[in-house]
């Protein structure tokens, strides 16, 4: 859990919201009495790291939209999330620019007709890199989790590959399933 208590479930980042409300990182910050807010420090089209292509289904190196982000609470970074698209889906859109999406990118990707049907999350523990330590203003010794999210449509075609790194001290993940 660490040190915050701060429990985190992705599932309000993965429904679009309704029109005029902000994003869900904001909007669950501020439930909890915080102030959550992120920096994009890069949008643009990228090669696609062999992790990443093997789970959009496209060569290694291929060309795809990246947004690079840092989240932070309270003006303290508790997570780097590079978020991946097909071109197909994200070129010479809002995806691609370093802007804000109103309503985050779900609700854009919906617009533009990709709603997740099917998500996959792989979760490890690791030891980020000096680059990364550096960002999130972590000591050389604290580990990280490192999630990496699939999400798919109906036809099981994924859209968007999302490789987030958060310091075990800051947050935790909880994970709910209905059986039946």
């Amino acid at each position: 859990m660490g040190d915050s208590g701060w429990i985190s479930t992705s599932m309000p980042y993965l429904t679009a919201r309704e029109r005029g409300q902000g994003d869900a990182w904001a909007e669950e910050a501020a439930a909890r009495g915080g102030k959550g807010g992120q920096r994009i420090v890069y949008a643009g089209e990228v090669p696609a790291p062999e992790e990443v292509a093997v789970r959009l289904g496209v060569p290694a190196g291929d060309t795809v939209v990246v947004r690079r982000r840092i989240i932070e609470l309270d003006g303290v970074p508790v997570e780097l999330t590079d978020t991946y698209y097909p071109l197909t889906v994200a070129r010479g859109t809002r995806l691609a620019e370093t802007g804000k999406i109103r309503g985050g990118a779900v609700t854009l990707l919906a617009e533009l007709g990709y709603v997740a049907a099917r998500v996959v999350e792989d979760v490890t523990a690791c030891a980020p890199e000096p680059a990364e330590r550096e960002a999130l203003r972590t000591s050389a010794g604290e580990p990280a989790l490192r999630l990496v999210r699939t999400t798919s449509d109906a036809e099981d075609r994924p859209f968007q590959v999302d490789v987030m790194l958060m310091p075990t001290g800051r947050q935790g993940l909880r994970y709910e399933m209905r059986i039946g």
